[in-house]
């Protein structure tokens, strides 16, 4: 079973990347030139490092 679902994913990705674009610190490793937030957040879901939690009904 998945951990997260599509649509989970998607609010995830986006929340993150918002906070990056606003100069959140960022908790990977990211490729040197590498400045698109919504890639470092996709690279810290991936790496399951993001500090946002997911409440199921």
């Amino acid at each position: 079973m998945e951990k997260y679902n599509k649509y989970e994913r998607a609010r995830i990705i986006s929340a993150r990347a918002l906070q990056i674009s606003m100069d959140a610190p960022i908790l990977v490793k990211v490729p040197k030139g590498e400045y698109n937030p919504i890639i470092i957040a996709r690279m810290e879901l991936k790496e399951d490092v993001i500090p946002i939690t997911i409440k199921r009904d």
